[in-house]
């Protein structure tokens, strides 16, 4: 290849920043200008997951990734849950019969990738592993077993991607599982004072925040129990009524996180004393004789938290 045809192939770093960063601050800006509901969050967390896909899927073909690897979304992204300053965390997904050597064409093209992401502006957390790799990780640390549970195909290989899906899936003990989350749950509400009604919670870590909600979710994706609140409900789990209630609780929940993070403009999420005024007023509340406009979005937060 000439160096000409191969500045050619490389992407375009500068433009793809500008791009990148312009459509995510318009969301954003979007998001922030229209009424504060749990709608608007939702829609703001796809299109945010959308726009960081194509962004990812473009880089992953400029950098010229081979045809036999893929990249999966883990985590959050993984789920579908971005928002405004959320971690991107994302599996580079090889055949077991790959190798990654020093100096090797594959990890200097794995490096170029990995590299560009973050010259644009992604966040990403990343990792490198083979379908085997994978199992054994999975197999020795429940973290990575919980990440690798809400996997999903961003671009690449299909086949392969279907193949590790099969591989990890194969592996899960559903009674230990829940008997590790179970574990984890506690230990994380006595590191946050086993309350809701913190001063400054953390809307996603403290006792009702929306990580209660998602361990939930995980011990019934690995028991094959239903992968959202309608399939539980379907499954007898829960009723419809019950089904209402956690989806508006999640919902105003999500919708104060996000909020939180335009707001700060930084991945945040505490609602601290700083913070909570100028979050308040973005949802219109005002400072009356009776409350000032942060007791009330504390108000609307503690109520969806005692209710998770």
């Amino acid at each position: 290849m000439s160096n000409q045809d191969e500045a050619a192939s490389q992407p375009d770093i500068a433009a793809l920043r500008t791009q990148f960063r312009d459509g995510k601050k318009a969301l954003i800006a979007h998001f922030m200008q229209s009424r504060a509901t749990a709608p608007a969050a939702t829609r703001l967390i796809k299109a945010l997951t959308r726009h960081v896909d194509a962004t990812l899927a473009q880089l992953w073909t400029d950098c010229g990734m081979p045809a036999n690897t893929a990249l999966m979304a883990v985590g959050g992204f993984g789920r579908g849950e971005l928002l405004p300053h959320s971690d991107v965390d994302v599996l580079v997904l090889l055949p077991d019969e790959a190798t990654v050597e020093t100096g090797s064409p594959l990890k200097g093209t794995i490096e170029a990738f990995i590299t560009a992401c973050w010259d644009i502006g992604l966040e990403v957390g990343s990792s490198v592993r083979t379908v085997a790799e994978c199992v054994l990780e999975a197999r020795a640390d429940q973290t990575v077993q919980t990440a690798l549970l809400e996997s999903r195909l961003v671009c690449g290989a299909r086949k392969l991607a279907l193949y590790f899906q099969r591989e990890t899936s194969a592996l899960m003990d559903a009674k230990a599982f829940l008997r590790a989350k179970t574990l984890e749950m506690h230990q994380r509400h006595t590191k946050y004072e086993d309350t809701p009604y913190a001063l400054e919670p953390n809307c996603k870590e403290s006792p009702g925040g929306l990580r209660d909600l998602q361990v939930v979710m995980w011990v019934a994706r690995a028991a094959g129990l239903g992968r959202n609140w309608a399939e539980l409900a379907a499954n007898g789990l829960i009723t419809p009524f019950e089904v209402k209630q956690l989806q508006r609780n999640e919902g105003t929940l999500r919708l104060i996180r996000a909020r939180l993070h335009a707001v700060a403009g930084r991945r945040e999420d505490r609602l601290v004393f700083d913070l909570q005024t100028a979050v308040a007023e973005s949802f219109g509340y005002t400072s009356t004789r009776s409350a000032r406009s942060s007791e009330v979005l504390m108000h609307r937060y503690y109520w969806a938290a005692k209710a998770v």
